[in-house]
């Protein structure tokens, strides 16, 4: 079971130390994620995270990323929707729709589903998907460990994802509203909050439960059994 981290969108003065503290914290992979934004300020970024970590990174952009910095992979999208032709590393994609998801999940290593729940950066949009699609979707396994849930993750939700079926939950806005670049002094706060999902995750749900519609209030697991 995975957590991710999608960054920030824009480039911001302790993004590198957040990201390093992320990973220190347990952190599985980061997805850097900087649309329209100068290669060279992603450069600069990966540049300043410690080179251990870089094996945990997989970009969105400026594909050429992978191999000078020796990255986890790459991520296709609307923006970059085909790998270079001589890539033969770790790829993933994002969907946005479970027949997508079907198509697609035997040609990459992992893909997002979005969004499941409301987005949390994107006014108006909105889950995609309803309670009942995703656990038949869980039963039939097309949400599996390779399909990763996208879109409105926070801790009082990180459960169910699990127990629908998914292989991990893909954090943004919920841990980046937590630091203000521009009036924040520290950002214990986001480190914080990304301890609070990482406990989260790390309960184990009692399986079926989610299939009968219990509220998770009934069926989670003590907090002194989280490892």
């Amino acid at each position: 079971m995975k957590l991710i981290v999608v960054t920030a969108p824009t480039f911001f003065v302790e993004e590198d130390k957040i990201i390093t503290a992320l990973f220190e914290e347990g952190l599985d992979i980061l997805h850097l994620r900087k649309p329209e934004t100068p290669a060279m300020y992603s450069e600069r970024l990966l540049t300043l995270i410690p080179e251990k970590y870089h094996k945990r990174i997989i970009t969105h952009e400026h594909f050429y990323l992978q191999e000078e910095f020796s990255l986890m992979g790459i991520h296709l999208n609307t923006r970059n929707p085909k790998e270079p032709h001589d890539y033969s590393g770790h790829i993933s994609c994002t969907c946005h729709s479970l027949d997508e998801v079907q198509n697609k999940k035997h040609f990459y290593d992992y893909l997002f589903l979005s969004p499941i729940y409301n987005c949390i950066t994107k006014s108006g949009v909105t889950s995609g998907f309803t309670a009942e699609e995703l656990r038949q979707a869980g039963k039939s396994k097309v949400i599996d460990s390779r399909v990763m849930a996208l879109g409105g993750i926070t801790p009082d939700n990180i459960l169910e994802i699990k127990d629908y079926g998914f292989g991990g939950a893909v954090v943004m806005g919920d841990l980046w509203n937590k630091f203000n670049a521009c009036t924040d002094r520290d950002y214990l706060e986001v480190i914080c909050h990304f301890k609070k999902l990482k406990k989260k995750w790390l309960i184990e749900p009692c399986l079926g439960l989610a299939n009968q519609n219990l509220p998770y209030s009934l069926y989670s697991i003590p907090a002194g059994n989280v490892k």
